[in-house]
C-alpha cells in the first residue's frame, strides 16, 4: 500500500526508484527513428529567427523592411511566415480530397437511408391505420347487415313470406350452414357481393317491401310516410 501518509518499506521505495529510473535510462538510450530525427531538426529551424545570411531576408532589409514588422507598403501583409504543410505519408497528391469527398458521400448515403427508413415506417403506420378503420367500418356493416337480416326475416314471416326473396336475406341457420359444398353451388352466388352491397339492396328491399328503416328502427305507413320522415337510406344520411 503505498498511499501517501502511510510509512512505506523501504524495499518497495527503492524498487520503485530503481524502477522509475530504469524508465528514464530506456528513454534516453532509445534510438530514435529518422522521422523523429527530421521532425526535430525541421521544429529546431522553424523556432530559429531568419538571420543576415538568409539571402532573401537580407533583400528585404535593403528594401527597408524590420524584423517583426508586417509586409506591404503600408504594412497591412502578415507578419508569421506562412506556414509549412508537410506530407509525412505515402499516399498522393489529392487523397485527403477524396477520402474527404468519400466521406461525405457515405455520409450522405447515410442520411439517405435513415430517411427512407422513416418514409417507410410512415407509410406503413398510415398503411396500418387505413387497414385499421377500414376493418373497422367492416365489423360495423357485418353488424348491421345481420340486424338487417333479422329485422328482414321477422318482417317477411309476419307478411307469411316463407322463402326470401334472396338466400342471404335471412340469416342461415345452423342445419344450412352444414349444407355440401355441391348445395352451395347451386345457391345464388351471393358471395360475388361484398358487405356494403349487400346492406344497400337489403335496406332498399325493406324500405320498398315493408316501408321500414333499418337506421330508424321503425316501421312507417306507407311509401310517403316514409319518404317525408325519413332521413335517408344510409347511415351517413341519418348521422
Amino acid at each position: 500500500d503505498v498511499r501517501p501518509g502511510l510509512p512505506m518499506v523501504r524495499r518497495v521505495k527503492e524498487a520503485i526508484q530503481k524502477e522509475e529510473k530504469q524508465k528514464e535510462a530506456n528513454e534516453k538510450n532509445r534510438q530514435k527513428s529518422i522521422k523523429e530525427e527530421e521532425k526535430e531538426r525541421r521544429d529546431l529551424v522553424l523556432k530559429s529567427a531568419l538571420g543576415n545570411e538568409n539571402k532573401g531576408f537580407a533583400l528585404l532589409q535593403k528594401m527597408g523592411y524590420k524584423s517583426g514588422q508586417a509586409l506591404g507598403k503600408s504594412g497591412e501583409g502578415i507578419v508569421e511566415p506562412i506556414p509549412l504543410n508537410i506530407k509525412t505519408g505515402r499516399s498522393g497528391l489529392g487523397h485527403e480530397e477524396l477520402k474527404k469527398r468519400k466521406a461525405e458521400e457515405k455520409l450522405e448515403n447515410y442520411r439517405q437511408k435513415v430517411h427512407m427508413k422513416k418514409q417507410a415506417n410512415e407509410q406503413a403506420a398510415d398503411q396500418f391505420r387505413i387497414r385499421f378503420k377500414n376493418r373497422q367500418e367492416e365489423r360495423k356493416m357485418e353488424g348491421d347487415l345481420r340486424k338487417s337480416q333479422r329485422a328482414c326475416q321477422q318482417l317477411d314471416m309476419q307478411k307469411d313470406i316463407d322463402v326470401p326473396k334472396e338466400t342471404w336475406f335471412w340469416i342461415e341457420s345452423e342445419e344450412e350452414d352444414k349444407k355440401d359444398e355441391e348445395d352451395k353451388e347451386d345457391e345464388c352466388t351471393s358471395s360475388d357481393l361484398s358487405v356494403s352491397e349487400k346492406l344497400h339492396i337489403l335496406t332498399a328491399y325493406l324500405r320498398e317491401e315493408h316501408f321500414y328503416c333499418i337506421w330508424c328502427g321503425t316501421t312507417y305507413e306507407d311509401s310517403e310516410d316514409l319518404s317525408s320522415n325519413c332521413p335517408g337510406d344510409s347511415a351517413a344520411d341519418h348521422d
